[in-house]
């Protein structure tokens, strides 16, 4: 993990949406809460401008940062958020604690590489479909990964990468495959171009042209 993201935290009495409508307005910060681990969760406020920086970074979303409290630091991971339906900003995020001696659970994107030199596309004409573009990973917050890889460069033509192809990290699982083999779904794969306009286009096209001759 190459990115570090430290956002600094206030805590926050005032409860309920009305509260939170003023934090934004008045005073441009999002409420946010904390929680997890062994201490009661904790109602947080962040600056609107910090957090949504730290939101155009896609690392984020699958990294552990830092909130810093009244002086101390606390790891945690981005659980939820919620953003405004129109404008996007974000109006409230959930915060999970973790510490290193427990596996967390997350969701981490997939990073396709060597597409266009791929064997299936370059040499064998064909097009990658992707059938998923994130996967749940579990493992210890020290190893989370911020993206996994999918490599295409020898994917043939019809061939199917599927869960149990992926290279994982040093002590990342996925979550799907702990379900049993029937759970190892197809990732992306390589197909024949759709053709448009074909040979059974054109007869219909005949047909139709020399009835409306006949007629």
């Amino acid at each position: 993990m190459s990115n570090e993201f430290v956002l600094n935290a206030e805590a926050r009495s005032d409860k309920g949406k009305g509260a939170s409508r003023r934090l934004r307005r008045l005073q441009d910060r999002v409420p946010a809460v904390l929680y997890g681990g062994t201490a009661e969760p904790a109602m947080l406020s962040l600056e609107m401008r910090e957090l949504r920086k730290a939101l155009e970074n896609e690392a984020f979303y699958s990294h552990v940062l830092t909130l810093k409290l009244e002086g101390k630091e606390q790891q945690a991971v981005l659980r939820d958020l919620q953003r405004h339906p129109s404008s996007g900003f974000p109006i409230h995020a959930d915060f999970l604690r973790v510490d290193t001696s427990h596996a967390i659970t997350m969701t981490v994107p997939l990073h396709f590489i060597n597409e266009e030199t791929s064997v299936g596309v370059k040499k064998e004409g064909g097009e990658i479909h992707h059938n998923v573009s994130e996967v749940q990973v579990s493992c210890l917050p020290q190893d989370l990964p911020e993206f996994i890889e999918v490599d295409m460069a020898d994917v043939a033509l019809e061939q199917v990468v599927h869960l149990s192809d992926l290279v994982l990290p040093k002590g990342v699982t996925l979550v799907e495959l702990s379900h049993g083999e029937s759970h190892d779904q197809p990732v992306a794969a390589v197909h024949k171009p759709k053709v448009r306009g074909g040979s059974d286009d054109a007869e219909e096209g005949g047909e139709a042209e020399e009835g409306e001759g006949q007629e």
